[in-house]
């Protein structure tokens, strides 16, 4: 049976330009074109959720605009229930604009727009989808008092509840550690532990710092190297999987929602770990935020290429 998904989080219009280089402050360069692509965290997530084979509902906010029914269109043909995402008809749908380089690399001036329209109660309107879910995924790209209401329903329910604490905006929300996975990046880890993460050491204390406070699954991701993962079973490093990056747009919402599907199944955490880099390397390879998510099959064949996930070799890290 697919695992049940609920999936909080923003939807946006994502306007990607290329350019040999980004921009200093003051200057102006010519990129070479733009792409409209449908992004957002939340909707990259549920996407992702859905080609790996879930049954995902999203939760969150669009404008009643230009941009807003095409972008509820496009989740449908994905297979994502979007009984819950309203039409704002005074706020825009929510805007993203990506400045991409060469190496794949990618600047982001995010506009939140009717993402930050998805107030409490719309979160409580879908308490019986969350409360049904085998997991929770969720980020802060909507208001952070929704974010605590839906960790609260899931965390009540037993629900897991996998959280990616990004956009970092330097505040948690309250109940943060009673989400059972959290999933910074090296940047996103400074703001949960309050100090800096420029390398393994540190990224290996982040995370049993985090796990220390009541997160059952701390990790700290670091690209291409793979996962810091701390656990009561002890921290390990689960590594990536190199490819040729083409735009890492996506990279991160692809990591979480294939660590929520494979722990949803019933993978151990280090193979859902290993799962999730999987997704998380594929996404990179392709351009654009959802035209680079990866389906099932990808992911599967990417795997077996790689010896399969009985291949897994964490390292001990202390």
């Amino acid at each position: 049976m697919a695992p049940k998904v609920a999936v909080l989080g923003n939807i946006n219009q994502d306007f990607v330009v290329r350019a040999d280089r980004m921009p200093r402050p003051g200057e102006t360069i010519l990129g070479s074109d733009v792409k409209f692509v449908a992004g957002g965290k939340g909707a990259n997530q549920a996407v992702t959720a859905a080609r790996l084979g879930a049954e995902v509902t999203l939760i969150g906010r669009v404008g009643q605009d230009a941009f807003g029914p095409i972008l509820l269109e496009n989740l449908r043909r994905e297979g994502v229930e979007t009984r819950y995402i309203g039409l704002d008809d005074d706020v825009a749908t929510g805007m993203a604009f990506i400045a991409l380089a060469p190496d794949g690399q990618n600047s982001i001036l995010s506009v939140g727009g009717a993402n930050l329209a998805c107030a409490p109660r719309y979160i409580d309107d879908a308490t019986p989808v969350i409360a049904q879910a085998d997991v929770a995924l969720v980020q802060f790209a909507v208001p952070l008092e929704s974010v605590e209401l839906f960790v609260k329903i899931a965390a009540d329910r037993n629900v897991p509840v996998v959280m990616d604490p990004t956009p970092a905006m330097g505040t948690m929300p309250d109940n943060w550690t009673r989400a059972g996975v959290l999933t910074p990046n090296e940047t996103e880890a400074e703001y949960v532990v309050g100090y800096e993460v420029p390398d393994t050491a540190t990224a290996v204390r982040a995370a049993q710092d985090i796990h220390a406070r009541g997160v059952r699954i701390a990790l700290v991701k670091r690209g291409p190297e793979g996962c810091i993962v701390c656990t009561d079973e002890g921290t390990r490093l689960v590594p990536g999987y190199p490819v040729e990056v083409v735009d890492t747009t996506g990279a991160g919402d692809s990591f979480a929602a294939g660590l929520g599907v494979g722990l949803a199944e019933g993978l151990g955490v280090d193979q859902a770990v290993a799962f999730a880099n999987a997704c998380g390397a594929l996404a990179c390879t392709k351009f654009g935020a959802q035209p680079s998510l990866p389906h099932r099959q990808d992911v599967e064949r990417f795997l077996k290429q790689h010896g399969g996930l009985a291949a897994v070799q964490p390292v001990p890290m202390g």
